[in-house]
């Protein structure tokens, strides 16, 4: 695997006896983003995809509307420097969702699943996934990362590079869902995101309000759709 996502590390195993031993770890990245020459952010995240996360955290950000929107962007030394199209204006966040996707609950647990097989998190449970699904059902990208916020940015660039229409897609994550989240998918103009965790009781406001389908818990066999649940048949 990648030298830049894992890395082997001395320690000692206590398991009825102490040994000696080493085993591979996740390995965290601080990455600096200068956007036309300024510090934009720097973000702890797991070394891949940083192109799709660093256009799907300015799109979030309302700097950029879509792709074409960045002039360049040059990787070198985990920092990524980062020319915008002249002339922009920050990008308003929308008040509410109108989309009319509407999916199958059978659906909705195979993309969660679908992102349950990460074999990174496999061997080091460290990493938190995020997938997109056009109609719920065509993988546009699967993403890892330290952190839910950081996956769920590197898939939403990855959509954004394909030209995906965000109202038609399934968004999801294997972290709780508190209003952070939502508000991404507010930003993006996700109608629907799902979960194997749960989300906050500002999250589920935030949602309903929002016009975004928030679903939890969701197992083989079953689910909780907490707000808008009239798009999961």
């Amino acid at each position: 695997m990648d030298s830049k996502i894992l890395q082997e590390v001395s320690c000692i195993r206590a398991d009825g006896e102490v040994v000696a031993t080493s085993e591979r770890i996740i390995r965290e990245t601080a990455l600096t983003v200068l956007v036309d020459g300024r510090h934009f952010a720097t973000a702890m995240i797991l070394g891949a995809l940083e192109k799709e996360f660093v256009i799907g955290h300015l799109y979030i950000q309302g700097r950029i509307r879509h792709a074409g929107d960045i002039s360049s962007i040059e990787i070198e030394d985990q920092t990524v420097r980062v020319k915008l199209r002249p002339g922009l204006e920050q990008r308003a966040l929308p008040a509410a969702l109108t989309s009319g996707l509407k999916v199958q609950h059978e659906d909705v647990r195979r993309c969660v699943q679908a992102i349950l097989t990460s074999p990174i998190f496999e061997e080091t449970g460290a990493v938190h996934c995020a997938g997109l699904f056009r109609e719920g059902r065509e993988s546009v990208c699967i993403a890892e990362d330290l952190g839910r916020h950081n996956a769920l940015d590197k898939v939403i660039g990855a959509g954004l590079l394909k030209d995906v229409d965000f109202a038609d897609v399934v968004a999801t994550s294997t972290g709780r869902q508190p209003a952070e989240m939502i508000l991404k998918c507010l930003s993006a103009g996700i109608p629907i995101i799902a979960t194997k965790g749960v989300p906050t009781s500002l999250g589920v406001e935030l949602a309903e309000k929002a016009g975004i389908t928030l679903v939890g818990m969701v197992k083989r066999n079953s689910m909780v759709v907490y707000s808008h649940s009239w798009r999961i048949l």
